[in-house]
């Protein structure tokens, strides 16, 4: 009944708006292995992020704002369907030819600002998969972000330390000779290009763990590619290029509503920030490119003031999950973090169930109608279908955004809760509702020693006190009723086929 209340009471509010301004356009900033901890608007002290705090300070800045996985993959397919990862095969951490894993023609989040008449962008970082079963990268490459919803996309197919190392604007690679095709291979090696683990005298970054197969731009890859040479791009000025077509889509919509979707690859592996960042952090390059990830927002913020669309637009922020550390490669991230804490109070980081896995800066600011403040209440961004739906006059239909949320109304700072329960997801499952966290039980290490990080694994369900922020002390034993109760209600959840009211 709660649910259902606020959902009126979201549709109203909308009408309100409505009457008052008209639809606001949005862009979300995506940022990749960003930590709750890792902005000065939550907490960080060793690193400055004035561009991110304006952000903050203008507007709502969440403190249980989740995304639903602990990896990348799951939770963008998450936050742009609507759907748990884990009820769909396949949406596990794509290789970089993986194909296209968002079925062509389901509602999505653009498709539903489409059908409210907005134009909708993608710039950065995708991995979502492209094409079919096997793909020519050296002509039109579809399906891809227009079958989904995306009306313009300039997008790096994986991420930056995957191959393909290039860019496609909408449907085609940017750069390409066609006398110079380009091949990809991730069971086999195509070419004969020098890789890392063969040549790691070429290497101007080192890898740690994996990351040692073809080289671009003096760093090894994971996969093998050969050929686009005039297509490369390099990783120094990656964030120049994907901020200067974030913002030049801003330009050329400025007299039409639109969604911008900008996911950057900052401060995602390998951390390779351009000049004018190195050293300012003296956190060495994870450091270096959190400063460079708010100069990207700040150019954003400034295109938007320049054009007089501040008061226009909802600008959220967000993180694809929790931080790590050491994450293939050897760029001192470790020896120089100092006292800085990605995660901020929460244990874990990504990959982990812990509560660093998916807890995550979460800000939204729509100046003029979103008082700025502070929320507690819990959201996540497989809220974001339903809520833009209501926001926008939209409908969803029973099959669409299953278990998308409409908390429009805590978005909007117009009420202190959000969905009463979300689950998290980083291997096992995990269920947090009310004054609880039950994780259930699973398999595998305690510790992924790659990236020495807590995964939270148990052979026995574990539950902790939602106060227990560090999540140290495991009470299952003492509330065998409330672990019976939330296992249960996990189980519904699973095998359901949504969880939207």
């Amino acid at each position: 009944m709660r649910l259902a209340g606020l959902a009126v009471f979201a549709t109203l509010l909308f009408c309100r708006l409505a009457g008052a301004a008209d639809k606001p356009n949005v862009v979300l900033i995506y940022g990749d292995d960003v930590g709750w901890g890792d902005l000065g608007a939550y907490g960080a002290t060793q690193v400055k992020t004035p561009n991110l705090d304006r952000l903050a300070k203008e507007g709502l800045r969440f403190t249980d704002g989740h995304t639903t996985s602990a990896t990348c993959t799951p939770s963008r397919y998450a936050m742009l369907t609507g759907e748990y990862p884990w009820r769909k095969k396949g949406t596990g951490i794509l290789p970089g030819d993986g194909k296209l894993i968002i079925e062509p023609g389901r509602t999505t989040l653009p498709s539903i600002f489409q059908k409210a008449g907005y134009v909708t962008g993608v710039v950065g970082k995708w991995h979502l998969g492209l094409g079919g079963d096997k793909q020519d990268w050296n002509g039109e490459i579809t399906p891809g972000p227009r079958e989904i919803g995306f009306s313009y996309s300039f997008i790096l197919p994986a991420t930056g330390d995957r191959v393909p190392c290039v860019y496609l604007e909408n449907q085609r690679i940017v750069n390409l000779d066609p006398k110079d095709p380009l091949q990809v291979g991730f069971k086999t090696k195509v070419g004969d290009e020098p890789t890392g683990v063969e040549h790691p005298e070429l290497l101007k970054m080192h890898p740690s763990h994996g990351h040692d197969q073809t080289i671009v731009n003096g760093i090894s890859r994971i996969g093998y590619m050969t050929g686009a040479k005039a297509a490369r791009w390099v990783d120094e000025d990656m964030a120049d290029v994907l901020t200067k077509k974030a913002t030049a889509f801003i330009e050329a919509h400025k007299a039409e509503r639109f969604f911008l979707y900008y996911a950057t690859h900052d401060i995602h592996v390998p951390r390779v920030p351009h000049p004018r960042f190195v050293g300012k952090t003296g956190m060495g390059p994870r450091g270096d490119v959190i400063v460079q990830l708010d100069w990207a927002v700040g150019e954003v913020l400034k295109t938007l003031d320049r054009l007089k669309l501040t008061g226009k637009t909802i600008v959220m922020f967000s993180s694809d999950n929790g931080p790590v550390i050491d994450d293939g490669y050897k760029d001192q991230a470790v020896e120089k973090l100092g006292g800085h804490k990605p995660a901020g109070p929460y244990r874990g980081g990504k990959y982990s169930a812990f509560e660093g896995g998916t807890r995550v800066p979460f800000i939204v600011r729509w100046p003029g109608q979103i008082k700025p403040g502070t929320s507690d209440a819990l959201v996540s961004q497989v809220d974001f279908a339903a809520s833009f739906a209501a926001l926008t006059g939209g409908k969803l239909g029973d099959a669409d955004a299953p278990d998308s949320f409409d908390v429009s109304a805590a978005l909007l700072g117009k009420s202190k809760t959000g969905r009463d329960h979300v689950v998290e997801h980083a291997g096992v499952l995990s269920l947090r509702k009310g004054p609880w966290k039950l994780i259930e039980a699973g398999s595998g290490p305690k510790v992924l020693k790659a990236t020495n990080t807590e995964m939270g694994a148990a052979a026995q369900p574990q539950l902790y006190a939602a106060s227990d922020v560090a999540e140290r002390n495991d009470v299952a034993a003492q509330h065998a009723d409330v672990v019976k109760a939330l296992s249960a209600q996990l189980e519904k959840i699973r095998s359901d086929i949504r969880s939207r009211p």
